[in-house]
């Protein structure tokens, strides 16, 4: 059992909120985390695709006012939208009756409908959380480099061998096209995305060609950005945008796009070893998104993530506003020397962040220089979920 960071959070939620909606692609351990939760509140879990369990819910309402007082877990929520608009009558009435808080906890592995619904029926009564991945934070330092290869999916993690993890991937991602993106609504052929899937996996972490990736499938821009759509509310790709503020320079205006989860990258890419990996184009781009994927599950809710790009070369991985007046600059190598290039120093001349890093695969902490330092991916995880914390 691998200890998720993001137990704690939902504990907390549901302490304040009368519903908690938990977040994330199928497989990533939702239900696992949901029962754990339970066990510290009489509870009833509810299945959405199950028969059995739908057609408890056929009168959703009387069937619910039953259980009042208990925390109901409702997984794959987003298989019965309509029962949104029956959760907000029946919070209302239990606060009436004094239970304010800890009602439902509601897990989604799509956030399409399940947003839509419960943004507009549960407003101010609901709060959300993602469950990610396993990160660099949550397992031991030996376990970093499988983590990597493998992905953060705890079945392909924990798998015996990397080949038995490499076929868990494959099933996954033929499931997720063959019968999970049905299911939701949009008719796409499963070997088109497929392509379209495997196409930003070979540009991982490069700036967003719509136009050229439209070219590549034979569709015009708008089905490529309704494909991006797709899969960015799927939780299975992030688009992470490019710093927006008024500098007096020419920014790079185009998102950049990341597959989150790395081992998925190395399926869709056929790369099955460590070894593969390391010879392979899309290293840097793999190492670069798994970073910032680890790093990115740590940030307290009110942080936003950037990348920065001027069109005279000035640019930086990642650039964290954790407040007003704290701007963190991540700059992010796949070398166990690394080195800062000229265009990081004249981010920092643009930006004026209050602190900079290196994320490297090595485990040493080092400056740089006066302002930078090296510092391993597991130890910065630390230091952003201290600031989350607030130590």
């Amino acid at each position: 059992m691998i200890q998720r960071d993001a137990l704690s959070r939902v504990r907390q939620l549901i302490d304040e909120y009368p519903a908690v909606g938990l977040l994330g692609p199928r497989q990533v351990g939702k239900t696992t985390l949901a029962l754990e939760v339970a066990n510290q509140w009489e509870s009833l879990y509810l299945d959405l695709e199950s028969v059995i369990d739908r057609a408890k819910l056929a009168n959703a309402e009387t069937f619910l006012a039953e259980h009042a007082g208990k925390l109901v877990i409702l997984d794959e929520a987003q298989r019965l939208p309509e029962l949104f608009q029956s959760l907000r009558g029946l919070i209302d009435a239990n606060r009436r009756k004094g239970l304010r808080t800890g009602q439902f906890l509601i897990l989604g592995s799509a956030s399409i409908d399940l947003l839509q619904q419960s943004s507009e029926s549960l407003a101010g009564r609901i709060a959300y959380t993602e469950l990610t991945g396993v990160t660099a934070r949550e397992v031991e330092p030996p376990a970093l480099k499988p983590l990597w290869l493998r992905g953060g999916f705890p079945d392909s993690l924990l798998a015996r061998t990397d080949d038995q993890s490499h076929r868990w991937r494959l099933n996954f991602i033929r499931t997720y096209l063959e019968r999970d993106i049905p299911q939701l609504g949009p008719r796409i052929a499963a070997e088109t995305l497929q392509r379209f899937w495997t196409m930003l996996a070979h540009h991982q972490g490069g700036l967003l060609n719509a136009a050229q990736l439209a070219r590549n499938l034979g569709v015009d821009g708008k089905t490529v950005a309704n494909y991006l759509d797709l899969m960015v509310d799927l939780l299975l790709v992030r688009r992470l945008p490019p710093w927006h503020a008024n500098v007096g320079k020419r920014l790079v205006k185009s998102p950049k796009v990341y597959v989150r989860d790395s081992g998925l990258v190395h399926a869709l890419l056929g790369i099955r070893s460590r070894e593969e990996l390391l010879g392979h184009p899309v290293v840097g781009g793999s190492w670069e998104g798994f970073v910032v994927e680890s790093l990115l599950a740590q940030l307290p809710d009110s942080a936003a993530a950037h990348f920065y790009r001027t069109a005279a070369g000035a640019e930086v991985d990642l650039v964290l506003s954790l407040s007003a007046k704290e701007r963190w600059f991540i700059e992010i190598k796949h070398a166990e020397a690394p080195k800062l290039t000229r265009g990081f120093h004249e981010a920092c001349l643009d930006l004026n962040p209050t602190r900079r890093f290196v994320v490297y695969p090595g485990q040493d902490r080092f400056p740089l220089t006066a302002e930078t330092e090296a510092i391993s991916l597991p130890e910065l995880c630390q230091l952003l979920a201290k600031l989350e914390l607030g130590s």
